[in-house]
């Protein structure tokens, strides 16, 4: 395989990955550890399959920051309006 066939492959990879939900990403995640786990691979085999657990590990702490940023976000939203709420009553 050319080095740009390999490069082709990988970008048609991280858009598969991008597209992966959490839940996706986390049970390939479980099958790739049970796999591991349960041995017999060849050397070659377990390292891909590491190195496929690592990227599905990133992805899935990608979206559990996102949820994480959105919660902190929208608790940042309920806060500021308590606090116009909590002016407007003073106000009166």
């Amino acid at each position: 395989m050319t080095s740009a066939a390999r490069d082709q492959g990988s970008d048609h990879a991280a858009e598969a990955d991008a597209s992966l939900s959490y839940e996706q990403a986390r049970d390939e995640l479980v099958d790739v550890v049970r796999r591991l786990e349960a041995g017999g691979a060849t050397l070659e085999e377990s390292l891909r399959l590491w190195e496929r657990g690592e990227e599905l590990a990133r992805i899935c702490q990608s979206w559990l920051e996102g949820a994480r940023a959105r919660l902190e976000k929208a608790a940042g939203q309920a806060e500021d309006t308590t606090e116009v709420e909590d002016l407007s009553r003073d106000e009166r």
